[in-house]
């Protein structure tokens, strides 16, 4: 049994995983949108966690007792923390790459800090100042921007890309996953075993749509290609990216844990022009200035809110 670890300043080690988050969840992008075309969207997120739970089952088989009291007294929770951190952030985001470059979607989906904050404030009492308010509003010009192409005549004539709203869909979906793993029932499992029954979690949910694509005629995988992507898939942007999220979750809060998204954008978009030699351009710049602009406003805290966050931690 894992005891709860409260937020706190961190160790060394703890700040190069937190500093790791990023790059890893990039990493899915990059992958997805690589193997879009090749192998179906939710066929693809579910061979990625149907991997991930093999992998981490001896985990699972080590802390047993907690991982199936947990199921039998959560088994809704379990199934939500699939389904949002596992089906819509991964089969939905899948879908949506393509009709959207990785560059695009992981600049929206750095907005998922933001809804971090806006949903503690909303549920959990969570003070917003003016500054976060501030941030919160210059972010999603920027993603505005981005999902306008950068024309805003867009606006006039409805023409957006319904693959940037479905990764809109995921930041939110992803915001409330990183909430909810603050659950202090999750607290009682090592933190590689509950990976493992989440990873499980989700891959149960996608089956469903899964055997759906198949019955259609999506396309599975059929090259050494398109298995060396999934195993990407599998060992960077979910083994090493959800555990050391969740390792920041447990030692910073899903607040703290929620400014590595900001780092995705650069690094996204250097990965999607040197693997996937996709085109950077002009709404990509402003859609940066404004969305990191905006997420490091409203992650600017005075000595009221560092109290404040002290003592939510302490609670």
């Amino acid at each position: 049994m894992a005891p709860q670890t409260k937020a706190g300043p961190g160790r060394p080690v703890d700040w190069l995983i937190f500093s790791l988050v990023p790059i890893f969840f990039s990493s899915n992008m990059i992958f997805g949108r690589g193997i879009i075309g090749d192998v179906a969207p939710y066929t693809t997120a579910f061979l990625r966690w149907a991997g991930s739970t093999a992998i981490m089952l001896p985990f699972i088989y080590a802390d047993r007792r907690a991982s199936a009291l947990f199921i039998r007294n959560h088994f809704w929770l379990w199934l939500l923390l699939g389904g949002l951190g596992m089906g819509i952030c991964g089969g939905l985001v899948y879908w949506s790459l393509t009709y959207t470059s990785a560059a695009n979607g992981t600049l929206i989906y750095t907005t998922s800090p933001l809804f971090i904050i806006l949903f503690q404030w909303m549920f959990g009492g969570r003070h917003i100042g003016g500054r976060e308010l501030a941030g919160m509003i210059v972010a999603f010009a920027g993603v505005i921007s981005i999902v306008l192409r950068g024309d805003p005549s867009a606006l006039l004539h409805l023409s957006f890309n319904v693959g940037d709203f479905g990764i809109l869909v995921a930041a939110i979906s992803f915001a409330i996953y990183s909430i909810l793993l603050k659950n202090s029932a999750l607290q009682q499992l090592s933190p590689l075993a509950l990976f493992g029954i989440i990873a499980l979690s989700g891959a149960l949910v996608l089956l469903p749509p899964s055997i759906l694509e198949f019955i259609d005629g999506g396309p599975l995988p059929d090259s050494a290609s398109d298995w060396w992507k999934i195993a990407g898939m599998v060992v960077f942007a979910s083994l090493a990216a959800f555990f050391c999220f969740q390792h920041a979750v447990r030692v910073f809060g899903p607040s703290t844990a929620g400014i590595t998204l900001y780092l995705m954008p650069p690094v996204s978009i250097v990965m999607a022009v040197i693997f996937l030699g996709e085109t950077f351009e002009p709404y990509h710049a402003l859609g940066i200035v404004l969305v990191l602009g905006g997420v490091v406003l409203a992650s600017l805290k005075g000595k009221r809110q560092i109290e404040s966050k002290r003592t939510e931690a302490d609670s």
